[in-house]
């Protein structure tokens, strides 16, 4: 975390990626508009608090303000896809719509960095963060596995489809089971949140659907486990095909920061 103004302000300039910005809700002044105008340049919201809310969380003189920064160096999804295909391999990625658990989300990132996933893609609201939770959840994966934070999971399956790839939706209603699905070509996996799946606008947008099976009497799997399991297939087809991450070059942007 990061307290006061002027450091919040220092970072925002500096480009550090903020992941969550609170501000005393009855803070005013010069300082205070300057640093909304930084803001409003990088698009960050911030949230409005009482002072007790703030005085909650650290006991540091934090004039108003606290700032909690990324512990990664967030990728653009524009650059990584062509980068993918620049190398000759078939870009694979992994969308999280609406998954705000952070030991899911460790979780399924220790499972794409093991399975050789090009990236990661959350968006930039009402979406889990990279916080040390996170980052011990995932054994080290978030330090090596690219991850785009963009405006939103909708924008980001138009971009994808638009660059010539796959957009798969995992959707317990779906009618085709998961091993129907073709992954030998560029491929998205959208993964939704436990508790109502992937946003019903995303999933029209998406060129599929489909649903892992169930046996026993529990509704679904956990996210984390249901998102191995399509990420593994994935695997599976390319390696049939003989086309698998083991066969690839490291990525071109390296660890995240």
């Amino acid at each position: 975390m990061l307290f006061g103004i002027r450091a919040v302000a220092e970072a925002l300039q500096s480009g550090r990626e903020i992941d969550r910005l609170l501000v005393r809700k009855d803070l005013q002044g010069d300082s205070v508009r300057e640093l909304f105008g930084l803001l409003k340049a990088r698009g960050i919201r911030c949230q409005r608090v009482p002072a007790e809310g703030l005085n909650r969380i650290t006991r540091k003189n934090h004039q108003g303000v606290i700032a909690y920064v990324s512990a990664v160096t967030y990728h653009r999804l524009e650059d990584v896809v062509p980068a993918v295909f620049e190398q000759g391999k078939d870009p694979f990625l992994v969308l999280l719509d609406g998954i705000t658990d952070v030991r899911n989300f460790g979780a399924i990132a220790r499972t794409c960095e093991c399975a050789g996933v090009d990236a990661l893609v959350i968006p930039s609201k009402e979406s889990v963060t990279v916080n040390a939770d996170a980052m011990k959840t995932s054994a080290g994966a978030l330090n090596l596995l690219p991850v785009c934070k963009e405006h939103s999971i909708r924008g980001a399956i138009r971009f994808l489809r638009d660059s010539g790839v796959k957009v798969v939706a995992a959707d317990e209603k779906a009618v085709r089971n998961y091993t129907e699905m073709t992954c030998n070509l560029p491929v998205a996996i959208v993964m939704g949140a436990e508790d109502r799946g992937v946003a019903a606008e995303n999933l029209r947008l998406c060129d599929e659907a489909v649903k892992i099976p169930h046996y026993g009497t529990i509704a679904s799997l956990n996210v984390s486990v249901a998102a191995a399991i399509l990420t593994y297939e994935v695997v599976r087809q390319r390696k049939l095909n003989g086309s698998t991450a083991e066969d690839a070059t490291a990525s071109p942007f390296g660890a995240n920061g």
